[in-house]
C-alpha cells in the first residue's frame, strides 16, 4: 500500500469527487471488464463499470487502496466536473512535434470568442499538459469530446475520467499547480460543448471472403452485420457482444480465430470505431468465449 497514493484519493473525495483505482504506475482502470465479469460482489446484479464503481467512501476507499499502490482515477461525471485536457503533441521527434501544444490552441480559442482563459483548478499531467477543473452544471448531461474545441483541447464528464494529482507514472508525475476552487464552467464554453457534434463518416462494411462451416460463416455474417447497424453509442458493447457469441465456434473448431478477428475488425471501424479499439475488444470477447465454451454437444 502507499499512503500517499490512499492520501491523494481520500483528499480528492472529501472534495465529493469519485475515486477509483488506476493499475500501479498507468493511467488504465485497474477494475475487471464487462468480459471477464463473474457476475459476483458489486457486479451480482450485472457488470458495474469503473464509473459506477467510484465511490466517495473513505471506508471502501482505505480496503482497494489497501491492496497496492493504485493510482486514483476520478471520475469525472458522478463528480460534478467537466475537465478541459490540454494535451501536449506526442511525437517529440517528428514534424507534429512544432506543433501548437493545447495550451496555445485553447488559449487561442479564448481570444477569438472574447474571452480571457479562466482561473480555475489546474494540474500539470505527466506528460506536460494541464487539465483545467470545472464545476459542470447540474441541467446538462455532457460527454466527452476529442479536439472539437480545439486541437490537442479534450474534454471529460460523463463517461470519462482523469488521472488525480498524486498519481505517477513513468512518464512524470501528475500535481496541482493552481489549487483555487474549480470554477463554475464558463456559458460560452458550455454553448460550444452544447453544439452537436459533427457526423462521422461511416465507411461502407465490405464482406470478406471467408472459410469456415456454414453455421460458423452464416453466425459471423449475421453478427457483423449486427455489428455496422448498432445504435450510436453502443457500437464497442455491440461488437464485444457479437465476437463473444461466434467464439463457440472458434473453440469447436468450425472457422478460424484470425478470420473471426478480421471480419470483425471490419465491421467494427465500418461502424466508425478505432482499429484499436476493435482489435481490444474483439480479442477481449473471444478469449472469454473460449474459456467459457462449453462443448458442442451441451450446447
Amino acid at each position: 500500500m502507499s499512503t500517499h497514493l490512499l492520501d491523494a484519493a481520500l483528499t480528492a473525495a472529501e472534495r465529493g469527487w469519485h475515486v477509483f483505482p488506476l493499475r500501479p504506475g498507468t493511467k488504465r482502470p485497474a477494475l475487471h471488464g464487462e468480459a471477464s465479469c463473474t457476475r459476483t460482489g458489486a457486479c451480482e446484479d450485472g457488470h458495474r463499470k469503473w464509473e459506477q464503481r467510484a465511490t466517495t467512501d473513505p471506508d471502501r476507499i482505505r480496503a482497494t487502496w489497501s491492496h497496492g499502490a493504485f493510482n486514483v482515477g476520478i471520475a469525472t461525471g458522478p463528480s460534478g466536473l467537466l475537465v478541459v485536457d490540454l494535451d501536449v503533441p506526442k511525437d517529440k521527434d517528428s514534424s507534429s512535434a512544432d506543433a501548437p501544444c493545447g495550451a496555445a490552441t485553447f488559449g487561442a480559442l479564448c481570444e477569438r470568442t472574447g474571452q480571457p482563459v479562466p482561473t480555475t483548478r489546474r494540474t500539470r499531467t505527466a506528460s506536460g499538459g494541464a487539465h483545467l477543473y470545472f464545476t459542470a452544471p447540474a441541467s446538462v448531461r455532457l460527454g466527452n469530446t476529442a479536439g472539437s474545441l480545439a486541437p490537442l483541447v479534450d474534454t471529460r464528464a460523463w463517461g470519462g475520467y482523469v488521472v488525480a494529482p498524486g498519481s505517477t507514472t513513468p512518464a512524470g508525475d501528475y500535481t496541482v499547480t493552481d489549487d483555487t476552487t474549480p470554477a463554475e464552467l464558463p456559458p460560452w464554453l458550455l454553448s460550444l460543448l452544447e453544439l452537436p457534434p459533427a457526423p462521422q463518416p461511416v465507411a461502407p462494411f465490405v464482406w470478406p471472403t471467408v472459410s469456415g462451416s456454414r453455421a460458423a460463416t452464416a453466425a459471423l455474417e449475421r453478427e457483423c452485420r449486427a455489428v455496422v447497424a448498432a445504435p450510436e453509442g453502443l457500437g464497442n458493447i455491440t461488437l464485444n457482444r457479437c465476437a463473444f457469441k461466434v467464439g463457440r465456434f472458434v473453440a469447436w473448431g468450425d472457422i478460424a480465430r484470425q478470420v473471426v478477428e478480421e471480419a470483425f475488425q471490419g465491421a467494427g471501424e465500418s461502424r466508425g470505431l478505432t482499429a484499436a479499439e476493435c482489435r481490444a475488444t474483439i480479442r477481449s470477447a473471444l478469449d472469454s468465449s473460449l474459456r467459457k465454451a462449453r462443448p458442442r454437444d451441451a450446447a
